[in-house]
């Protein structure tokens, strides 16, 4: 199979042109200031993934409600006060005709305990099992609150564009507010936000309609959905189908494919077939059907690890785009790499003590990446040979228990 594939330039439907097919999918950085501001770190880190080929890159998530926070040093877009931070951001991480999306994000309910005392969310139905401990007990949005979060999001996404970002994705996968709205197992609401998939749909529909008119038809929004929750009485891939279409029809630019919540965390690749780690991407089974549905353009996030089967992703139609987060991680320079002509297979390396209790509780492969993400940012190279130990040792130096709590990917 020909690599040729993954160097075509693909037009989504506002008119962007993207100049090759690499995705660099949302990772959180944990680099903003104390008080959510972007940094010189977050700029450093984007500038070198902007050198590294991909054609477009998405930020980590980046919080539309100062109240509502995933973890710590997440950044927070409410207003333009920090616009000049925003632009060196968008300058450093648009270079070499890269593009650059800001990812929008509400934790909902998924707001660490330690951040917060109460979270919102679409019913006050707090996380399963060992999750709920970790987390803020949430209670449920009233109908103003809903229409400022929708305003929240259309107000971050053209403070955005001003500063230079070519685009936004909406984070509406992986248990955060958006994808609540959407389950049936936590939005038990009995209003016009509730029941119907038609009416759990509709906070997310609004919020893309919301940026839509603010930034305009030729400005970029994409939508990170999952294909299913993966959790009994959750979202199915019967309903995602449904949405992709509704989403299809309003005019969304470009759909990432991911699955999952911090409850069964299937975006992680854990407890995959051997049929589906053989074609490398996890959900690209489900991509095919969607592909049969509409025609925007897809992307797949998650398990690709050689130029071989991303290009045969492509060629098959399956995914117009090769989303990858953790390989930048190691390696932010490898586009340019396979684009040259580099076959070699990537394996990244296991993260762990080999001892148990602390590798799950202290999250410790999420704190890893972190970590190379970092050096990124103070612009040093990342140290795929650094020991899972060194990296606990350095984790609880710096933030000592709540190095035990639980964390973030994507």
């Amino acid at each position: 199979m020909t690599i040729d594939v993954l160097a075509k330039p693909l037009t989504l439907p506002c008119g962007t042109v993207i100049k090759n097919r690499f995705f660099k999918s949302a990772m959180s950085e944990g680099l903003a200031t104390v008080d959510h501001r972007p940094t010189p770190f977050l700029t450093n880190l984007y500038g070198t993934w902007a050198d590294g080929g991909a054609g477009l890159v998405v930020t980590g998530n980046v919080m539309i409600d100062g109240r509502a926070l995933g973890e710590p040093r997440n950044v927070v877009l409410e207003h333009e006060h920090d616009l000049d931070r925003y632009k060196q951001w968008a300058k450093a991480g648009t270079a070499h005709n890269t593009h650059l999306w800001m990812q929008l994000n509400h934790p909902g309910k998924q707001a660490l305990s330690v951040l917060t005392k109460e979270s919102v969310a679409p019913s006050s139905v707090p996380l399963s099992g060992d999750m709920k401990r970790f987390f803020a007990p949430p209670r449920a949005l009233t109908i103003e609150e809903i229409y400022d979060l929708i305003e929240r999001f259309g107000n971050a996404a053209i403070i955005a564009k001003r500063a230079g970002f070519t685009g936004v994705q909406i984070h509406a996968a992986h248990g955060y507010l958006i994808s609540q709205f959407l389950s049936p197992l936590h939005n038990q609401r009995n209003d016009e936000w509730g029941g119907s998939l038609q009416n759990r749909m509709k906070f997310l529909l609004e919020v893309y309609y919301n940026i839509r008119y603010k930034v305009g038809k030729r400005f970029p929004i994409g939508v990170k959905l999952n294909s299913a929750d993966f959790q009994r009485g959750g979202f199915t891939e019967a309903e995602s189908m449904q949405v992709v279409k509704e989403l299809a029809q309003a005019g969304v630019d470009l759909l990432e494919i991911s699955g999952g919540t911090y409850e069964n965390p299937s975006m992680t690749g854990r407890n995959m077939k051997e049929s589906t780690r053989k074609r490398e991407a996890y959900f690209l089974d489900y991509a095919e059907r969607v592909r049969k549905l509409v025609e925007t353009p897809l992307v797949v996030t998650g398990g690709f690890r050689t130029p071989q089967g991303m290009a045969e992703a492509i060629a098959s139609g399956a995914t117009d785009m090769i989303g990858l987060a953790r390989p930048l991680a190691v390696e932010p320079d490898l586009p340019k790499k396979i684009l040259a002509g580099d076959m070699k297979v990537r394996q990244l390396p296991p993260i762990q003590t080999g001892v148990k209790f602390i590798d799950n509780a202290a999250m410790l492969e999420m704190i890893w990446y972190e970590q190379q993400l970092e050096r990124m940012g103070k612009g040093k190279e990342p140290k795929p040979s650094y020991s899972a130990w060194l990296s606990l040792a350095q984790t609880i130096v710096t933030q000592g228990k709540n190095v035990f709590q639980k964390r973030r990917s994507q």
